[in-house]
């Protein structure tokens, strides 16, 4: 069993945007609370709530990628 080293280096790449993700989210959110008698509150909080779930669902999508490219493509029961 070998690795495939170009779906390694997508998982990474995908790892990379979760962490930007995972830092951008919070600091959206923070300034959405820290702002809440501003008329843009509903949007930003909208936005950094968006990016929190992206942010999960990112993490779970390059962990899957990255033990894609270890161990191979899981196998289909029928």
């Amino acid at each position: 069993m070998k690795t495939d080293k170009e779906l390694l280096v997508k998982g990474i790449k995908f790892l990379a945007y979760t962490l930007v993700l995972m830092f951008m989210a919070p600091v959206v959110l923070y300034q959405a609370f820290k702002n809440q008698e501003n008329i843009l509150f509903w949007p930003v909080l909208i936005i950094g709530l968006v990016l929190a779930v992206g942010a999960i669902a990112m993490g779970f999508y390059s962990i899957k990628v990255l033990l894609d490219s270890l161990f191979g493509p899981g196998k289909k029961k029928d």
